[in-house]
Formats: structure tokens, sequence, C-alpha cells
């Protein structure tokens, strides 16, 4: 299967000399034509998990407030969650695509972990009716067993709850390539101060089919059928961009995020996303309007966001975490 056809007016870097992102496994091969290639899970990934119900799920509440306050602030951070993130709202949109910036941050513990995303959403929390669609790079070694960077998608239509997981980890998407690995590490990372890679990262409705699909650079890698959801059956309400992470000791915790480096430091220092699109209701792609940026505490980490030639609509975001001016 294929989209009837791609969003229009996708907007590109022409200054900067694309680079071949791989995974480990295509040194030993290819899948033959009408298989796809699955990260196995072992007993020892399983037996990691908290939970055997919550293997391969987020803990509720693992997505930024749109209007925080102090008190929603604080129980955010004491759940665990810290992000850096760009936000803008719709009455209807249809996906986004952004250029995400490749690092490999730090992880303090095993229990923590580190991403840079989208999020593509309708509902809310209230009465746990939110719907996510998520994808973008990770870096988990409770899922995952080790500190490589991963290539990772995410859904749920009841805020966390009791629906969705990572990857394939239970069934909604529906893979259709051979050529990429959901969960599979991702390389070359960049590197302080040296070479940048980036990789390109499209989800938009299909209007003819209805489903929501999945594009990596150049490969449609599958999509999730629009029945898996009730406020996405339809259209999305917001988007976002940027950094989470989670750990046990969210606002004491060194885990990176991003490079690791404030937004303040710029390219090739602190991590970006960059030619930042969202799809209208006219299969087009468009700037975003009415970017809001979101943290619970900048000192942590912290993002900026601004417009600038063959970049577009672009944020850096990060941090170290915990530092002299992060409590």
């Amino acid at each position: 299967m294929r989209p009837s056809y791609n969003p229009r007016g996708m907007h590109h870097d022409s200054n900067i000399t694309a680079h071949a992102i791989t995974q480990i496994w295509h040194q030993n091969g290819t899948c033959p034509e009408n298989t796809i290639p699955i990260r196995r899970t072992k007993e020892e990934d399983v037996l990691r998990a908290n939970s055997i119900r919550r293997f391969g799920k987020k803990m509720p509440r693992s997505i930024p407030h749109l209007n925080p306050t102090n008190d929603t602030d604080t129980a955010n951070v004491l759940r665990g969650h810290q992000h850096a993130v760009a936000s803008a709202q719709y009455d209807k949109c249809y996906g986004t695509k952004s250029t995400f910036n490749l690092w490999k941050p730090w992880i303090a513990r095993g229990n923590d972990f580190s991403l840079t995303q989208f999020w593509i959403t309708g509902g809310s929390y209230n009465g746990n009716s939110l719907n996510t669609i998520e994808v973008g790079w990770q870096v988990y070694p409770n899922l995952y067993s080790d500190s490589n960077t991963r290539l990772f998608i995410y859904w749920t239509r009841d805020a966390y709850q009791t629906t969705g997981c990572y990857n394939l980890l239970c069934s909604g998407f529906i893979q259709t390539s051979n050529q990429i690995t959901i969960g599979g590490s991702i390389s070359p990372i960049s590197t302080y101060g040296g070479t940048q890679y980036d990789i390109d990262i499209l989800v938009w409705k299909d209007r003819a089919g209805g489903n929501w699909w999945l594009q990596v650079g150049g490969d449609y890698v599958g999509y999730w059928p629009s029945s898996i959801f009730s406020y996405l059956e339809d259209s999305a309400s917001t988007i976002m961009w940027g950094g989470e992470v989670f750990s046990p000791d969210a606002g004491q915790t060194s885990t990176h995020m991003g490079s690791g480096h404030f937004p303040n430091e710029g390219f090739g220092k602190a991590s970006h996303i960059k030619n930042i699109q969202v799809v209208d209701s006219s299969n087009c792609l468009n700037p975003p309007s009415n970017v809001g940026l979101i943290t619970e505490q900048n000192n942590c980490y912290n993002v900026q966001s601004d417009t600038y030639g063959d970049w577009g609509t672009y944020i850096y975001y990060g941090g170290p975490g915990n530092n002299h001016n992060c409590p």
C-alpha cells in the first residue's frame, strides 16, 4: 500500500548537503519483498519493565501542558517528565514535517530516557480523551538495553492509560516498508562543534484513504489506521516539536536533552529541529503559526524558536539537566 499523494510545498534546506542515515542491520543485508524488519523482543527486555501490563508503554502525563501554571509545572516535574518544546494550535490540521538533528544524549541512569519528537494530538487529558501520534528519536536504556539513538513511534487514544505503545510492541501501526526498522538504531550521530546529521520525518493524513502515513527520509514506512483513534479519526488540533526527558529524579537528573547544551550555543552545539511545517486542509505544507514555547524548568532544559532562510521555522532546544542553576 502507498498513500494517494504527498503534501504539497515541502521545504528543503538547499545549502546543506544531505547525509545518508543508516541502521546497523543494513550491514547484514536486506529484507525480502513482502516482509518487514522487526526488532526482536527478548525475555530480558520484558523483565526490565515495571510490569508486563506497562511494557512498551509511556506513563500517563508524558506530554507537556499547553497552558502551564506553576502548580501544573510542579506536578509535571514530580511525575518525572520535563520538556522543551514549541507548540501550535489549530481548528484542524492534518500532519507535520520537520528535520531532526541527530544526537546521542548522555543518560544518567537506566530508568531515564531522552527523546526528540513531534506530537500530533487531538482531545485532552480531561476524561482521558487525548489522542496522539508521536515520532522521533530516543535513547532509552531500560527499553532497549543500550544507549544507542533509535528511531521510534508511539500512539495512544486514551491519554496513555491502556491503548498504544512504542514501535510495534502492540497492534495499531501497520508497517509497509522493508527498509526501515522501527525501534532500530540510526547513525551517524552529530558531534559537538563537528559534523551535523539530520533526518527528515513526515506524518500526514491521507485524505483519500483516511490513514495517517509515516515517511522517514524518502521511505514510506507505514500508517496508523484512522479507525484506531477517536479525535484523530478526523483531524488534529495541536502539534508540538521538541525534546523530553523522563527521570524519577526529574529536577535533579543529569540526563541530557538533545546535545546536552542550551539553545543559546547555536548551530553545531545546541540541538535543533528545522524546516518545521504543518499540513493544512488543502494538503499543503506551511510554516506553523502562533508558535508558543513550553518548558517546566528552563534552567534545566530550554527552547528558542525563530524563522530564517532555508531553515524555515526552527527551534534550538535542550540542556544538561542538573547544574548550579537547576535545583
